[in-house]
């Protein structure tokens, strides 16, 4: 009971240590009041945008997403079910699935102790 009573306490308590008094400025440090505001991006005309294609392959409607004619990403919408992506991440040709707009995470799974 004793021990029970001695954690309750002690975690009721850490707040109060978790808050440090404010340290004083070194005297050495200058405080610049007024910061000159960062300049304005301005929007970039030159860069290219994609050109994007529609087209229907059977019963599948597949949307091509291509920069200077090169087709880097392609979304599937099947007639029935979830729309799916193909993205081509290197620029080699090679596109992998993916399930949505964002990749999923992979978690590695290693084998580290067997009997």
């Amino acid at each position: 009971m004793r021990l029970l009573t001695f954690f309750v306490i002690a975690t009721l308590s850490l707040p109060a240590f978790a808050q440090s008094p404010a340290r004083p400025r070194p005297k050495d440090v200058q405080v610049i009041e007024n910061l000159a505001t960062p300049p304005q991006v301005k929007d970039d005309k030159s860069a290219p945008e994609p050109q994007i294609t529609t087209r229907q392959a059977g019963s599948d409607t597949v949307i091509e997403y291509r920069i200077k004619g090169k087709l880097y990403q392609q979304k599937i919408q099947p007639a029935k079910g979830p729309a799916y992506y193909l993205i081509d991440d290197k620029g080699e040709g090679k596109f992998t699935r993916v399930d949505g707009p964002e990749p999923k995470i992979s978690i590695p799974m290693w084998v580290l102790f067997e009997w």
